[in-house]
């Protein structure tokens, strides 16, 4: 028998105090009864698939796939559509229509999916990575206008976790200097900016379906032009292109290697009936984010996600930085953990023990993988860096990119809100496991 006291409520659960939640967070699912009848149509056809790679009507694929893309096109009010298995596969088709020549440049946020990037080198060009803005993540149009060369084809815009990048600005930029906007919007559907929906500013739109987006076929993407010419490139990249452009009276022949990169009939239907969806999908999301930046806006330290009067943005992620003068006021000291990274792991610790899903402490600096960092890709001889016209050293050391570094390394809290199926009780229940944490700073402090 022992005399010990029983920790207080207070006590953190990483510190054997009870945890806050004690509920299994749901799985978020969008798929429903008209999804199960789209696919059985599908099933009953017999048609899987309607590509045939060689030129006449079965181009473009089967009437799911061609009546999705019709209504993409009319959602978004774009003139064309492009189907893919997946965003992967439309950067790569975008960057290929856009007639780039191996040792191109093409700007790139560090701090993104690492497709946005390896679609560039994929067809010999080279990323060049343009630092973010430490308050929205997304990559910064003052640091793109240092970045541009006279090797310079376009610049690749994601609108990280849903919130829209500075696209005019950055369109802007582009046409001032006669370059290709691709965005890559795949977190960021059905969001608009100042009424024009993210993925129509530039020249190429991009939009991802796989399994923890807002919709999802399983695996799958979109691309959107008002460009008949590049959505011919993309259509042709997709699906065999070089089988198939003399019979199509293609002359440029740059870029014209093809794949298959196309989407089925199954995927296709149910992404057709996931449209229907997707704007209350968003609304939701857009409530749980704003929600929790008002109950965690005062918390010393930690900085919600940074909105605008009236700006969307879709909470793929929700995105949290911590600064170490507001988490000093509360009572803890970098000094005293000898980095700020140390304590925004304790944090994401305890967060972690008090029952909070989907707490991550890092996201990605693109140009800090191996591959950037060896310059080493097709082959172990460094192309496409070795190739590079002129020779032109291209740097992507430690510090280039000094705030997606400090924020990836250092300050970077965040919440997968895309897994799961979250209603009001579960925001007010992680609200309240962060104020929990927040009260009890005191108990993650070094013991002397």
């Amino acid at each position: 028998m022992t005399n010990a006291m029983p920790p207080a409520a207070s006590t953190l659960a990483m510190l054997g105090g009870e945890k806050h939640i004690r509920w299994q967070a749901p799985a978020y699912n969008p798929i429903g009864q008209e999804e199960a009848v789209a696919v059985n149509e599908v099933m009953q056809s017999g048609v899987l698939s309607g590509f045939v790679g060689a030129s006449g009507e079965k181009f473009l694929g089967g009437p799911k796939v061609q009546d999705f893309e019709a209504a993409i096109a009319k959602y978004y009010g774009s003139r064309y559509a492009i189907s893919v298995n997946s965003l992967t596969s439309g950067l790569i088709c975008a960057v290929g229509a856009l007639d780039v020549e191996p040792g191109d440049e093409i700007i790139v946020s560090p701090w993104t999916m690492c497709a946005s990037a390896t679609a560039i080198v994929f067809w010999g060009a080279i990323p060049i990575f343009a630092d973010i803005e430490l308050d929205t993540f997304n990559i910064d149009p003052v640091a793109i206008a240092a970045k541009i060369t006279p090797r310079t084809k376009a610049i690749m815009v994601p609108s990280i976790f849903g919130l829209p990048a500075k696209l005019e600005a950055i369109v802007e930029l582009a046409h001032e200097h006669g370059l290709r906007v691709i965005e890559d919007a795949a977190q960021a559907p059905g969001v608009k900016l100042n009424d024009k929906f993210v993925g129509t500013f530039g020249d190429i739109g991009g939009f991802s379906f796989n399994y923890h987006k807002h919709i999802h076929c399983g695996e799958g993407g979109v691309c959107i032009t008002d460009s008949e010419y590049l959505a011919q490139r993309m259509r042709l990249i997709r699906n065999h292109a070089e089988a198939v452009v003399e019979d199509k009276g293609v002359t440029s022949l740059g870029n014209m290697v093809g794949f298959n990169f196309r989407l089925g009939e199954l995927e296709a239907a149910i992404a057709e009936q996931q449209m229907h969806k997707l704007d209350g999908y968003v609304a939701q999301r857009w409530q749980q984010g704003v929600k929790l930046n008002r109950l965690l806006g005062k918390l010393p330290g930690l900085h919600p996600p940074a909105l605008e009067p009236d700006q969307m943005h879709a909470f793929y992620m929700y995105g949290m930085r911590i600064d170490a003068e507001g988490l000093q006021s509360a009572g803890l000291a970098v000094n005293d953990f000898g980095s700020l990274g140390k304590i925004r792991d304790l944090l994401c610790e305890a967060l972690r023990g008090e029952g909070v899903p989907g707490v991550c402490s890092r996201y990605v600096n693109v140009h800090m993988l191996p591959m950037y960092q060896k310059k080493i890709a097709f082959g172990t001889r460094g192309y496409p860096w070795q190739a590079h016209e002129n020779g032109r050293a291209v740097d992507y050391t430690r510090g280039i990119c000094p705030q997606a570094e400090v924020l990836n390394e250092q300050s970077y809290i965040g919440l997968s809100l895309c897994e799961y199926a979250f209603d009001d009780v579960h925001i007010d229940d992680i609200a309240a496991a962060f104020k929990k944490v927040w009260k009890s700073l005191d108990q993650l402090r070094p013991k002397p």
